[in-house]
């Protein structure tokens, strides 16, 4: 978690002067790309249904990142890679999914937003992948959040990850912590109170858990052309056919006090 704190702070740091030298290319942070296809039916009638765009941009930002962590529930897709109308379409996502969701949405209102990767430590996923699964995932997972742009400041949104129903349901299940939790998605210091609202403020839920940094992308597709998770053929098919559906019902028990 140390290294988790350094490599937080250096960012905090480094996001000032990277902001200065980068507001000339702020075009890249609202084009639509393979991934982020905002202009899909489903997110633009999305958009549209909630009038997102007539808000100011502060509140425009806190709509849309409250519907991706809310109503989007935290669960595992099919694959980091799949398009923001799929996670849409899923209503679920994780860290990486829900980034994409996010990052589309406010392009499609005019929020400039990029992404940032890392991996982390995959104890931070003990509990809801468990046994055999667990031993066999890789030790280091690909990780993102989504930074936005908002009166020439950024903004780091890691804490939409954790639906709050799922996330209240944790803390019942094990309320005698207070500080520092790790395991069934999260990885926080502060498990009472981790700092998941957004009003201009940087958010975390996984945040702990981050052991290498891989910088900053315009885009989830050059995120990924670059970053894959470190599974060879044969894991990814499990991954995809048994171990993500028993993690999204592992995830499903908490959700549902059990």
């Amino acid at each position: 978690m140390k290294r988790a704190v350094i490599i937080i702070s250096m960012l905090i740091l480094q996001t000032a002067v990277y902001s200065q030298q980068n507001l000339k290319n702020m075009d890249n942070y609202l084009k639509e790309t393979k991934i982020l296809n905002f202009s899909d039916s489903t997110i633009l009638n999305l958009v549209n249904g909630r009038k997102w765009q007539t808000l100011d941009s502060v509140n425009r930002v806190k709509a849309i990142y409250n519907f991706v962590r809310d109503e989007i529930k935290f669960g595992y897709n099919l694959s980091d890679e799949i398009t923001a109308s799929e996670v849409l379409k899923d209503g679920y996502g994780q860290c990486n999914t829900k980034a994409t969701l996010l990052m589309a949405l406010l392009r499609a209102v005019g929020i400039p937003n990029r992404i940032h990767g890392f991996t982390i430590d995959k104890a931070l996923q003990k509990g809801a992948i468990t046994g055999i699964w667990y031993k066999l995932s890789p030790k280091n997972i690909v990780h993102s959040w989504v930074e936005i742009n908002l009166n020439d400041k950024w903004y780091f949104l890691e804490g939409v990850i954790l639906d709050k129903e799922y996330l209240t349901k944790l803390q019942e299940k094990n309320k005698e912590c207070k500080t520092t939790f790790c395991g069934f998605g999260a990885y926080t210091d502060n498990f009472k109170n981790p700092p998941i609202e957004w009003n201009l403020n940087n958010t975390f839920i996984q945040d702990k858990g981050i052991n290498q940094d891989f910088g900053l992308f315009d885009t989830p597709d050059e995120f990924y052309a670059k970053h894959k998770q470190q599974l060879g053929a044969f894991k990814r098919f499990i991954f995809r056919k048994i171990v993500r559906h028993k993690m999204n019902k592992n995830v499903e028990k908490i959700r549902n006090g059990r």
